[in-house]
């Protein structure tokens, strides 16, 4: 695995030249994209570990390219350029992409899960090739998903205006991405603002949004904690779905062993990955806490309020794509009973 840092322009012509060089030939290199920063924590413990595996498992027959930070694209266009062909193999954000794949925003509903492997887990035994959202929705796309992590629940963090309750949020502006996290803060009496992760801290510091709905390990690597100065917790104010998607193409293209080594290597990668990210998820609230972030509980109250005003974001949810003549409330129960059935997994 390789890391660039370069122009898409540049890394098209490397390519090129790389597939002159001789030694090469023997190693098939695959172009890997997403927008995460430089040591993020779903590149560093889900998208590296998911490559390294595979190159093992396939005796070095296939190697990677990897492009972060948006070298190649746009978070939104990611999907796009890997249906297309001009790479391989595509982060994709499902809150970004919630008019291609909005069935996909199940896993990012405020639901009945407290963990990441939990969330992860249900809804990746829906969206892996033959599951019921695969074939509602990632099929018909022309792609397959290859790996994902279901964030831990979002906190709500504000720049300056302390939290003292419910009423806290009333007319703030909160960044959020997607339609189930903005109804969440919508139901804050706030407005919510769609705005991609890498520019969030700019848009803080012009003071364009008050606060923000992020997970405690993603505020860091796009250097939020100095921007922040309160924050929620217990809470699940949602979540966020990153997964990693190949055309259908360009996956036919493979031999049946690297498909295979690729399906062993996630099937690896993803619950390692997000008990990495269960436990980074307390500790990069302790190191917000130490850079001057103060997490409070909300009043029992208000906790109790808000908690059964998002339970009915997910009804809310399956009846407006129901009536676009998508399949809302047959993912939603899938992605429920999926839930129950890793519930009882956990105390069997």
């Amino acid at each position: 695995m390789r890391l660039h840092m370069k122009t898409p322009l540049a890394a098209a012509a490397m390519c090129s030249v790389a597939a002159l060089t001789p030694g090469t030939a023997s190693a098939e290199t695959l172009r890997v994209a997403d927008s995460f920063p430089v040591g993020h924590y779903i590149a560093e413990n889900l998208t590296k570990v998911w490559m390294d595996r595979v190159t093992e498992l396939t005796n070095g027959e296939i190697d990677f390219e990897y492009y972060p930070a948006e070298q190649m694209g746009k978070s939104k266009d990611l999907m796009s350029l890997a249906q297309t062909g001009v790479i391989d193999i595509g982060y994709a954000g499902v809150s970004y992409l919630a008019d291609k794949l909005p069935l996909s925003g199940v896993g990012e509903l405020p639901e009945s899960f407290t963990q990441s492997c939990d969330g992860t887990s249900a809804f990746w035994s829906i969206a892996k090739p033959g599951g019921v959202l695969d074939q509602a929705e990632l099929a018909p796309q022309g792609v397959r998903m290859l790996f994902v992590m279901v964030l831990p629940p979002y906190q709500v963090m504000t720049a300056t205006k302390e939290i003292t309750g419910a009423d806290t949020f009333h007319g703030m502006k909160l960044r959020a991405t997607g339609g189930t996290k903005e109804i969440a803060v919508e139901l804050l009496g706030a407005t919510p603002v769609a705005i991609p992760a890498p520019e969030t801290r700019d848009a803080l510091s012009r003071g364009t949004i008050d606060g923000v709905l992020f997970p405690h390990s993603s505020a860091l690597p796009y250097g939020l904690a100095p921007e922040l100065s309160w924050g929620t917790q217990d809470m699940n104010f949602g979540s966020f779905v990153a997964s990693y998607v190949i055309s259908e193409d360009r996956w036919q293209e493979l031999s049946p062993e690297v498909q295979n080594a690729m399906t062993d290597a996630a099937e690896e990668a993803i619950p390692s990955a997000c008990a990495v990210a269960e436990d980074l998820n307390l500790e990069d609230k302790q190191k917000m806490a130490n850079e001057g972030v103060t997490f409070v509980s909300l009043p029992n109250a208000d906790k109790e309020k808000i908690e059964a005003d998002l339970a009915g974001i997910g009804e809310s949810w399956a009846a407006d794509l129901d009536d676009r003549g998508l399949a809302g409330t047959e993912i939603l129960t899938a992605f429920r009973e999926a839930l129950e059935q890793q519930a009882g997994e956990a105390t069997e």
